[in-house]
């Protein structure tokens, strides 16, 4: 709408220029030299009013309309600038993240199979060949779409596979799970710098992972009340963190934990984490006897060294590439590919174990050296994991185990000698369990010991180093002296003279300095 000369917003503006009052930024107004600020935002060969100087209506209009498109323009570029930025930052973010070497490489025909399959439309709602995903997951998955891939697979698992009613998580939204408190806040603070210590994105303190991770585990046990939380959880929760979004990420461990069942390792009693080191332990005597036999006479269970690999999916022990690719086929095969590698693992270094004499080499063996594989080793422990079946043995194992439970149910009231054998068992189980600590505390201390030791051997070079620099400026300083010998016996006298007596002045010259340097504060 076109605004006449005598509009009153118009005339009270004039008025405020003629007054010299300061208005807001980007208003037209006239400076201290009679010349407008804003004269630049009229096109070429426009002034106010001309020659006269005189301000019209339309100048301010033009002004104004000027002025407003170019802070929209300011206010755009801003914004895209906030977003290239926060683009450059979860670049940064991710590339941290997925700072691991791959076990195995894709196939570029493998690569493109996923790309497909990542990209079709309503993908939740679409089953696919099982056979065709488990050919391309043992094929391999490329890093940069894990996370994707993982999401992918268990959307169709629960194409296949419905949950009872009474076994579906509750559907508490994640947001509204932060928002409330937990009363495991103070396990999950302490347990989040023992989590990934050493990678980059969990390593710093309250960082950008901790605060996810501490996120991540606070809503999931918010959300499962009989679990609560256990330490090995957060080495899972870090895994698909590392892959994934936050919101991903907690969906993803519902999966896990209730679709593939693996909260009743979890659970107070830990039943189901007694039941799988008996499968373990039954799996060795049957396809490794001797290993089996040496390791019952050593008195070495599969509680003592495999726990952890079924509580952290081998994350808290393992390099990541590995434990990544354990996850790919754990989306397919479940648990029992837990089984698979920890079986692979332990007949890969069966002779070396049979070679260990005593308690605390075998299990010092076990926790120390077995996770530094190398990586031909990590890929065919993960071939030999893929040809392996042993899902009837495992059912049978657990019925197996069942089985003995109920007949100790029904055994006959325990004796005296019973108790007391019962009682030194437990007693012998927490001298073993005090042993383990102390292996811990041993393993630490080497550690420390060997980077103190490097630390040394580095001064020790850098002296060495220093020694051959002292000797050589000695002899370039002693070169030096001589030289300056044989011109002083080629001057003469008075000149050799006179040339002590400016060194002389310039010595004391260079103290008296030094002097008036100490003395000031």
């Amino acid at each position: 709408m076109v605004a006449s000369p005598t509009n009153t917003s118009t005339a009270s503006m004039h008025k405020a220029d003629m007054d010299g009052c300061e208005l807001l930024p980007l208003s037209p107004r006239t400076s201290a030299h009679g010349q407008s600020t804003l004269d630049g935002l009229l096109p070429s060969g426009q002034g106010f009013g001309g020659e006269t100087g005189c301000r019209t209506p339309a100048d301010y209009r033009a002004l104004w309309k000027k002025a407003i498109h170019q802070q929209i323009l300011l206010i755009r570029m801003e914004k895209e600038n906030q977003r290239l930025e926060a683009s450059r930052d979860e670049l940064h973010i991710r590339k941290m993240k997925l700072d691991y070497q791959e076990v195995g490489e894709c196939p570029k025909e493998v690569q493109a199979l996923w790309e497909r399959k990542l990209n079709v439309p309503c993908r939740t709602k679409v089953q696919w060949d099982k056979e065709e995903i488990h050919t391309a997951l043992c094929q391999g998955v490329p890093k940069s779409r894990r996370g994707e891939v993982w999401l992918l697979l268990s959307q169709q698992y629960r194409l296949r596979h419905s949950l009872p009613q009474r076994q579906q998580p509750p559907d508490t939204p994640y947001q509204d799970l932060l928002k409330q408190l937990t009363a495991q806040q103070h396990a999950i603070l302490v347990d989040l710098g023992r989590t990934f210590p050493t990678h980059q994105y969990f390593s710093t303190q309250l960082g950008a992972g901790q605060l996810s991770l501490y996120n991540l585990l606070k809503a999931y046990s918010l959300l499962d009340t009989e679990v609560g939380y256990c330490q090995g959880i957060s080495f899972v929760a870090g895994i698909l963190l590392l892959h994934m979004s936050e919101e991903q990420a907690f969906d993803t461990l519902k999966f896990l934990m209730y679709d593939l069942g693996l909260r009743r390792q979890y659970r107070p009693d830990m039943i189901s984490l007694q039941i799988q080191m008996y499968q373990l332990s039954r799996l060795l005597h049957d396809y490794h006897r001797s290993l089996y036999s040496h390791l019952e006479e050593h008195e070495i269970s599969p509680s003592l060294y495999a726990a952890p690999w079924f509580l952290t999916l081998f994350a808290s022990q393992f390099p990541l590439g590995f434990v990544s690719r354990i996850f790919d086929l754990l989306f397919v095969q479940g648990i029992e590919v837990v089984f698979k590698v920890a079986l692979c693992l332990l007949s890969s270094h069966k002779g070396e174990i049979l070679e260990c004499d005593n308690f605390e080499s075998i299990v010092d063996y076990l926790k120390t050296t077995i996770p530094t594989l190398t990586h031909n080793q990590m890929e065919e422990i993960i071939t030999k994991a893929l040809e392996m079946d042993i899902s009837k043995q495992l059912h049978a194992y657990e019925v197996e185990y069942h089985v003995l439970q109920d007949e100790m149910m029904d055994a006959p009231p325990i004796s005296e000698d019973s108790e007391r054998l019962d009682r030194l068992e437990k007693t012998n189980a927490q001298l073993k369990k005090q042993n383990m600590d102390l292996l811990e505390k041993l393993q630490a201390a080497r550690v420390k010991i060997q980077s103190l030791e490097n630390s040394v051997e580095s001064f020790l070079a850098r002296e060495c180093q220093m020694k051959h620099l002292i000797r050589a400026l000695e002899q370039e300083k002693s070169s030096y002296q001589k030289t300056i010998e044989r011109m002083r016996s080629t001057l003469p006298q008075d000149t050799a003279a006179d040339v002590e007596m400016t060194q002389l002045k310039s010595s004391n010259n260079s103290n008296s300095k030094a002097k008036a340097a100490s003395k000031k504060p």
